[in-house]
Parts: C-alpha cells; sequence; structure tokens
C-alpha cells in the first residue's frame, strides 16, 4: 500500500491567509501487504453504536470501556483508500467482536484536488449525517463504500451531494439521511469539525499532517505492517 499521504503548510503563507500545501505520496510496493480478514465485510453486529462527538470525531463501536484508536483520514486519500482495502474488513471483525473501536477524525486538506474543490468537506459532512443515526453497521458501510469502490482520484475526481447521497442509499441509509446529504446540510459543521482534527493531528504529530495516521493512546502506529491491528486489539 502507499505508506502515507503527507501535507506540509507554510506558516509565513498561513499569516497572510495563503495555504501552501505539499503533497506527497510515497507508494512502498515492497510491504507485500495482503487484504486481511478478507471476506468478512464490514461491521454487521448490531450492538454495534455510531457516534458523533460534539467535535466532530466519529466513535464506531460497541458501548463501553473498549479499547479505542484514533484514525485520521482525508476523503480523498489515497493511501487512507489502501488501508480501508487492506484492514477494513480485520478492523470491522475487531469491532464486531468488542475488543476494539475507532474514532475517526477527518480532514480535507485534499479539497483543492476535487473537481468541486470541496469534495472532502462535502464528504465529510456526508459522514456526519450517516453517524448521527447512531447506526453502527449503516456507518461502517458507508464509511467502507466511500473509501474503497466510490472514492474519486485525486486528479479532478469529484462526486456530487447528490452522488454522495446515492452512496448512502446503496449502504442502506434511511430518506432523512440521503437528504441530509443531499441539502449539505452539515457542511459548514464539517469545515469547523475539519479543523479541529486537524488541529488534534498537528498536535501529536509535531505540527506534521498526515493521513492516514493511527494513534493507539497518542502513539503513532506503523499502518504498513501486517499485524498492526492484531497486536492493538489483542
Amino acid at each position: 500500500m502507499s505508506s502515507v499521504t503527507t501535507y506540509a503548510l507554510g506558516g509565513i503563507a498561513l499569516l497572510v491567509a495563503a495555504l501552501i500545501v505539499v503533497f506527497v505520496v510515497r507508494w512502498n510496493s515492497d510491504h507485500g501487504l495482503k487484504v486481511r480478514d478478507d471476506g468478512y465485510g464490514s461491521v454487521h453486529n448490531s450492538e454495534v453504536h455510531a457516534l458523533l462527538d460534539s467535535d466532530g470525531a466519529i466513535v464506531l463501536g460497541k458501548p463501553g470501556n473498549v479499547h479505542t484508536i484514533d484514525a485520521f483520514e482525508d476523503p480523498m486519500c489515497p493511501s487512507c483508500g489502501a488501508m480501508e482495502h487492506l484492514f477494513g474488513q480485520e478492523i470491522a471483525h475487531r469491532i464486531d467482536d468488542g475488543t476494539l473501536a475507532v474514532r475517526y477524525r477527518l480532514v480535507n486538506f485534499l479539497d483543492p484536488k476535487s473537481g468541486s474543490k470541496d469534495y472532502s468537506t462535502r464528504a465529510i459532512a456526508a459522514n456526519e449525517c450517516v453517524a448521527d443515526t447512531g447506526d453502527g453497521p449503516l456507518y461502517a458501510k458507508f464509511h467502507q463504500m466511500l473509501f474503497t469502490t466510490d472514492q474519486p482520484s485525486e486528479n479532478g475526481g469529484d462526486l456530487t451531494n447528490a452522488q454522495l447521497a446515492d452512496v448512502a442509499k446503496r449502504a442502506g441509509a434511511p430518506d432523512t439521511v440521503q437528504q441530509c446529504i443531499a441539502k449539505g446540510t452539515r457542511v459548514d459543521n464539517a469545515r469547523i469539525h475539519a479543523d479541529a482534527a486537524l488541529a488534534a493531528m498537528k498536535s501529536a504529530l509535531g505540527g506534521k499532517v498526515e493521513t492516514p495516521t493511527v494513534l493507539d493512546n497518542g502513539k503513532q502506529i506503523d499502518v504498513n505492517t501486517a499485524d498492526w491491528v492484531t497486536k492493538i486489539a489483542s
């Protein structure tokens, strides 16, 4: 998988309200990683809930004292898509059996790479519309689709709000959720929450911004190792 999508901000440019993003993708084919728990699918245990926190974090897991990791992702990040493809089913299995929960922190650095220039923000808003139902299996399915089969490319790729709503429909979302997405109801909140997630990532990584980033008790995990999920959930 590609190991990480990395961004750097120019501090001086920020002072003059110009955002400088240095976008680097490192392709590490030599890792030889294979899909884990292939065939398991997304979360399907009805006891799993999705919780939308006030800061926009989406917690997916069973109620109670479950070991929780933080996953920082951009909806357009190809490395995030690779992580979902390789490890998403194993993570789902661990969530279903109650040994792991995931706190998704979604950022929007790749907005400029989309045709609309705001795809990541709108996709975050769509995630929030789905997560607000509290339905864990529904959110897990939507998240899986958004980062794999329905993820647009960085080179001008995009999905309209109507297309995002259709992804939610295919994941099993009710009409109220589809309308929330189609109307862009949560876009303004999503932008605020993306900023909060970015600040949390920079704080954890000493100012760096890179996706995907997975933190276990504040410690960054190397997601290019085959057994990282097993080690965390054991």
